[in-house]
């Protein structure tokens, strides 16, 4: 796995713990859960198409300006 080995991996689980704390790991490993499927989803997901004519887009732009 990445060129880690267990030893490696058991380093850098205590230097985290260290650095936020045995009661923040739960929030941690949520917050990066829930960002890696976002991101999956974002890469999976289509681009969306802009349908906007560029006249009224202008036209926007100005009112926005006044």
């Amino acid at each position: 796995m990445f060129g880690l080995g267990m030893t490696e991996l058991l380093l850098i689980l205590v230097v985290v713990i260290v650095l936020f704390g045995a009661q923040r790991l739960p929030e941690l490993g949520k917050g990066m859960g829930s960002f890696i499927k976002n991101l999956k989803k974002g890469v999976s997901e289509p681009d969306e198409i802009d349908v906007t004519p560029k006249n009224q887009e202008a036209a926007k732009e100005e009112k926005a300006a006044k």
